[in-house]
């Protein structure tokens, strides 16, 4: 999917490898302090046969937000989805722009609690509640 939706203001293309980028383009907010924030234009491609956006898309962007979140926290190490726990309260059709948001419930040394969202305009229409693991960084003894 190469159709970028440049007409909206606030959001940028976020240059992200990997699974996610099939999905998209993703975008995030031009605004630096606002990046545990995706955001997805949705068409066609996104939908399941009875024209909702499929669930796996919508996983797709829990997952993706709420790791960069864990990620940011952890000062950049890696960190891994250990569960991730999914509920749909919602649906949304091709067309319909998606924003995601994380938050950062608790932290250990080893783990990150992490909450999620996706909301068509103000409307939640899945969350989700994970248990990220800071894996250590490629090359490193284990």
């Amino acid at each position: 999917m190469t159709d970028a939706p440049l007409s909206l203001d606030g959001w940028e293309i976020a240059k992200i490898k990997g699974f996610a980028s099939l999905v998209g383009p993703l975008l995030r907010p031009v605004e630096r302090d606002a990046r545990t924030r995706f955001g997805l234009q949705t068409n066609e491609m996104h939908a399941n046969p009875i024209g909702s956006i499929h669930g796996g898309v919508l996983t797709t962007l829990l997952d993706q937000v709420i790791a960069i979140a864990a990620w940011t926290v952890a000062d950049r190490q890696p960190t891994v989805t250990v569960q991730m726990d999914t509920r749909f309260l919602g649906s949304a059709k091709a067309g319909d722009f998606l924003e995601t948001r994380a938050e950062i419930r608790h932290q250990t040394r080893s783990l990150i609690f992490v909450d999620g969202e996706v909301l068509r305009g103000d409307t939640p229409i899945a969350t989700a509640t994970a248990v990220m693991k800071i894996s250590a960084r490629a090359g490193a003894d284990a």
